[in-house]
């Protein structure tokens, strides 16, 4: 996600609402590289199915996600399949979210999603604190988002490893 808002627009209320759940932002990940269905979708976050339904339904009105055409399932049931528009990732929410709700709601999200991963995987982390000129932190921030942009953009390698990335930039509090 870019890091600075340049080359994004400003998010709609209706956007910021819909990005403000980390249940939400769990959902658009989930349905990053392929179509499920909201039981799909219920199961692999462990909820009931109205509960996620509720949500998929907020993101596809916000344009976060897509459905699919209907497929058959077991037993010769409908299901309707959602997949993510990756819009997300070119909106800046700083206008409509004075409050930080987005950036609450993307750090619990995170939080979960690291609860599900056995604690034998390896999973790497970095925490630095720095003091930097203005220009030297804007450089920062630009080239981590020239960085994340140059990556989300290449072609989706269905054989891939799927993982993800969370940064946080954030200023330092007295204490630190």
């Amino acid at each position: 996600m870019p890091l600075q808002s340049e080359g994004r627009r400003p998010a709609t209320l209706q956007e910021m609402r819909a990005l403000a759940s980390p249940i939400r932002l769990r959902i658009m990940r989930l349905v990053l590289d392929r179509a499920l269905t909201n039981k799909e979708i219920a199961d692999l976050l462990r909820l009931p199915p109205a509960n996620t339904l509720h949500h998929v339904r907020t993101l596809v009105d916000a344009g976060f996600l897509v459905a699919e055409p209907v497929r058959r399932g077991t037993r010769g049931s409908r299901e309707r399949p959602y997949r993510a528009t990756r819009l997300s990732w070119r909106i800046d929410t700083a206008d409509v979210d004075p409050s930080g709700l987005v950036k609450r709601a993307s750090l619990h999200a995170f939080l979960a999603e690291i609860e599900d991963i056995p604690p034998s995987t390896p999973f790497a982390t970095t925490r630095l604190g720095l003091r930097l000129s203005v220009e030297h932190k804007d450089a920062l921030l630009t080239r981590l988002g020239d960085v994340l942009d140059e990556f989300e953009k290449l072609p989706r390698d269905q054989a891939g490893e799927a993982f993800a990335v969370f940064v946080a930039v954030y200023p330092r509090g007295a204490a630190s």
